[in-house]
């Protein structure tokens, strides 16, 4: 991670090209299937209940019908991929439950792949997902085992790890990766990959999310993350996770098309797509279907 950018965005590259087409980036659809009211205390999240000045709508969970019209919508759109994230702490059984694993299997009935991000699992309900044909969880380890306590302080670290145990037993895809600019220092963004790359197997995805610095949270006025520190980010990545999908995900509005070119020579190959990003502002779908013409990347159009 500390080698010379170049160096570095070059080794990665060739490690990219070795296992990836470099022209298949996988576009991705996120919607919030309900919004807001969540008992963590994510220090970088608007939906937390413990930030009471953050201006947030709430919203239950949305009925399977209308997420499954959106979701036809997003494949219409060219997504290859949708995820659902719902603002629990963790799964509890019951009918909202059951109505998640109606989205799930009504997502894979359109051909689409299907994630959601829902907190904590069960074994049983890792199960229940898996039958239901869930293709990935979203679980994100966020930052370094040694920064995760500046950041968290409702869900340790191992219990992260445990839900992510669960779905790999049952035989879900991994989508996990973490955030950086939350005021953690070199050492833990390389402290997080290390966590990653020592999974075995390697997740299937890895979101890498540069923050949003949203007004009421307690990261609110933290600097935006810079370009060289995403691209060393990603290349690293890379570089220690070759068959892995690594995504760019929150934050990617803020860099332009020429600056996420980069990434993708770096061996970034997945976005999120689509105008919002859960609750946060996204790059809007006519400026990236102008990217990836650029690009000349592969669309499923």
């Amino acid at each position: 991670m500390r080698l010379p950018l170049l160096d570095l965005v070059g080794r990665a590259n060739m490690i990219h090209r070795a296992h990836h087409n470099p022209e298949d980036i996988q576009k991705a659809s996120l919607l919030s299937i309900k919004t807001g009211g969540c008992p963590e205390d994510c220090a970088y999240c608007p939906q937390s209940a413990h930030h009471r000045e953050v201006e947030l709508t709430k919203e239950k969970l949305m009925n399977p019908q209308h997420v499954l019209s959106l979701a036809k919508r997003a494949k219409q759109a060219g997504a290859e991929r949708f995820c659902m994230g719902a603002a629990w702490r963790q799964v509890r059984d019951g009918g909202e439950f059951d109505n998640v694993l109606e989205m799930v299997a009504g997502v894979r009935a359109l051909g689409m792949e299907a994630c959601v991000t829902l907190g904590m699992l069960k074994p049983h309900q890792a199960r229940r997902l898996a039958q239901a044909g869930l293709t990935a969880y979203n679980h994100n380890l966020d930052t370094s085992p040694e920064f995760y306590g500046e950041i968290i302080g409702t869900r340790t670290y191992r219990d992260r790890l445990e839900t992510l145990s669960y779905c790999r037993d049952a035989g879900i895809d991994l989508c996990c990766g973490g955030i950086i600019g939350m005021g953690e220092n070199l050492r833990d963004r390389a402290s997080m990959l290390q966590v990653l790359a020592n999974f075995d197997p390697h997740p299937e995805s890895v979101p890498i999310n540069a923050l949003i610095p949203i007004e009421g949270t307690p990261l609110a006025h933290r600097e935006t993350v810079g370009i060289f520190d995403l691209l060393r980010m990603v290349a690293t990545a890379r570089i220690t996770m070759p068959k892995t999908r690594v995504r760019l995900s929150a934050g990617r509005s803020d860099f332009s098309a020429a600056e996420q070119a980069l990434c993708f020579l770096a061996g970034a190959n997945s976005v999120f797509y689509g105008d919002v990003l859960l609750t946060a502002p996204n790059a809007g779908t006519g400026s990236d279907r102008d990217m990836f013409a650029a690009l000349g990347a592969l669309t499923e159009d």
